[in-house]
């Protein structure tokens, strides 16, 4: 049975201002004009996040399969339709029993993957990670775990200058995991040795990173510079001044440029007192921090963003519309491998769309032909 959705659709080329989609069953079979229209909502692709460690009181960080079905639920309403679930920086043990109870959730389709941020990464660049739990890459401890997740584990984010992460780069790749850089001191030369072994995404662009110098680049410069890396960017307001998220959106273009949330448990929930790989982090008026004995503010704890308010933001940066649509789901579909599949409104692709109003908020979500309650 032919469903149509109508309204102002959003292509990856461009804007039908009266246009359709037409979809049957999971699938869309065709985007084309519909002259009997006139401008109604905005028509975009479902969000893709690659990079959430939960939301709406509930968090991916501990493993338990319920808190990690609610926490997509809560993104789900919130226009994204595909995500990751990101742990943090955890012991072995933790990181085996969740990639255990997540895989199922992955094969159902809840999940598209898990993505293992940290425990490899640098102790001076580490942030939020607890740095209880970081150590070195080990490839006998990341051939377990791929074979756990039968390719479950989509993603990891290591630091490049740590002993053994080239290794452990081309052993992601050579199992089609995508290798990502983030948390990381690495100097300009060591993340361009990253990208040759094959690392092809730039974990939260800026944050967790060594800053650039005009006489030591660092690795934003070798990140934001390499044609092959998608450079993501956490677009609250928080984590990147407006102009910083112009110009890396500028340079990366939006083939290159993915939006993400880096969103925690705290997402959509009251400010208050909440946790985080094992350490308290306080929320308070928007921003995650890590608690502190003293008071004081404490590091960035990821965020309380949506992919929806994302896209918001980007588009007040002077971003347009159909390119903001392209760093929401086109471009972080096609960093994890999924670009033939979702991301996109166009025919073949599955039927993952949200409505938006005039301000962009949220009316309606669809996933796989279905609309959301």
């Amino acid at each position: 049975m032919t469903v149509r959705v109508s309204g102002k659709v959003v292509t990856p080329t461009g804007v039908i201002r009266q246009g359709c989609v037409e979809l049957d069953g999971d699938r869309i079979t065709a985007v084309a004009e519909y002259p009997s229209i006139r401008d109604g909502h905005w028509i975009v692709p479902g969000f893709v996040d690659i990079h959430t460690h939960g939301g709406g009181g509930h968090t991916f960080t501990t493993g338990d399969p319920d808190s990690a079905r609610s926490a997509a639920a809560f993104h789900l309403a919130h226009g994204t339709t595909t995500l990751l679930a990101s742990l943090v920086s955890s012991p072995y043990e933790l990181m085996r029993d969740a990639t255990a109870a997540f895989a199922p959730l992955v094969a159902e389709g809840v999940l598209a993957g898990i993505h293992y941020e940290g425990p490899y990464v640098s102790t001076v660049r580490c942030g939020a990670q607890n740095p209880a739990f970081l150590r070195d890459p080990s490839l006998s401890e990341l051939t377990d775990l791929l074979d756990l997740g039968g390719g479950a584990v989509r993603m990891v984010t290591l630091a490049p200058e740590l002993p053994g992460a080239l290794a452990a780069i081309e052993l992601l790749v050579s199992r089609r995991v995508v290798a990502a850089v983030g948390h990381t001191d690495a100097t300009y030369e060591q993340t361009g040795a990253a990208i040759i072994a094959g690392a092809t995404v730039a974990t939260h662009l800026f944050n967790g990173m060594r800053g650039p110098h005009h006489r030591e680049p660092g690795p934003v410069f070798a990140l934001l510079g390499s044609p092959n890396v998608v450079c993501e960017l956490i677009a609250d307001g928080i984590h990147l001044h407006q102009g910083t998220l112009a110009f890396a959106a500028g340079v990366a273009g939006p083939d290159r440029a993915a939006l993400v949330t880096d969103a925690m448990e705290a997402a959509g929930m009251p400010d208050g007192t909440y946790e985080l790989g094992g350490q308290p982090v306080v929320v308070a008026e928007g921003t995650a921090r890590l608690a502190t004995s003293d008071g004081t503010p404490g590091a960035i704890a990821g965020s309380v963003l949506t992919m929806d308010a994302a896209l918001r933001q980007v588009v007040a940066a002077g971003i347009s519309m159909v390119d903001a649509c392209r760093m929401a789901a086109t471009t972080p579909a096609r960093a994890i491998g999924l670009g033939e599949r979702v991301g996109a409104l166009m025919p073949g692709l599955r039927a993952d769309l949200v409505v938006l109003d005039d301000n962009l908020n949220v009316v309606r979500v669809m996933r796989g032909g279905t609309w959301v309650d």
